[in-house]
């Protein structure tokens, strides 16, 4: 039985890509060498499957060189490449599984009215955690996931991309969140999400629970590919 309505937040796997993006790596992708053993070189160094092309330098590189340019790819195609470029080793699998979490993350809150909403359909914007927490004590149960798992992500994503914007208010406007506030927060309410029923059926648990264990691990993760790839955009 299909699981019904999904988060928009909850995709673990890279899965059915939209026709820009099969465009794109269409358009990118390696032709085959002149020679025999130049093709038999390409054959070996072919990716077995659409997403391990994802860690390849010719993709990367096909991004990267036109980042001044107008890419017509999705976000989560971009943050999905400049993620696993960041990513120290290779990843595996449960890894891969928190990378597809965290671009699809990024693709939702580059649109600013996402990332103060709890569901994209939300009238109701939320700009402190405060706010979040009162309502999830009021709450159903699959609203307290929802916010649990909303304070988590947008935790991460301010302490991951923007960490100097979180410690300027904190030292600054002497607002009471510093970034130990949020890091503390986000890993607890991954912990609180990850044991839901509803993580389980949208297949969150392990990525919740390691999100949860590892929280700085990724908010570094995020950290490096801001500064790396996104500054001063997004400094």
């Amino acid at each position: 039985m299909p699981v019904r309505n999904i988060p928009d937040f909850a995709r673990t796997a890279f899965g059915h890509i939209d026709h820009r993006d099969a465009r794109f790596l269409i358009e990118k992708f390696p032709g085959p060498g002149r020679s025999y053993e130049e093709i038999a070189e390409l054959i070996d160094a072919l990716p077995l499957t659409l997403e391990s092309s994802l860690n390849s330098d010719w993709l990367f590189e096909s991004i990267f060189d036109q980042k001044q340019k107008l890419l017509d790819i999705s976000p989560f195609l971009l943050f999905s490449v400049l993620l696993r470029r960041c990513w120290e080793g290779s990843p595996g699998t449960e890894d891969r599984k928190v990378l597809n979490y965290l671009a699809n993350l990024l693709s939702l809150f580059v649109h600013g009215d996402r990332m103060h909403r709890v569901e994209a359909h939300d009238r109701e914007e939320h700009g402190y955690l405060t706010a979040l927490i009162e309502e999830a004590l009021q709450a159903d149960s699959r609203r307290q996931f929802l916010i649990h798992s909303h304070i988590g992500n947008y935790s991460l994503f301010l302490t991951g991309i923007f960490p100097h914007w979180v410690d300027h208010r904190h030292r600054y406007r002497k607002r009471p969140a510093n970034l130990r506030t949020y890091i503390d927060f986000g890993s607890g309410y991954f912990q609180q999400a990850s044991t839901h029923g509803l993580a389980r059926e949208y297949g969150l648990q392990g990525v919740f629970l390691r999100l949860a264990m590892m929280f700085d691990e990724y908010r570094t993760l995020l950290n490096r590919m801001a500064s790396t790839y996104l500054q001063p955009q997004w400094g």
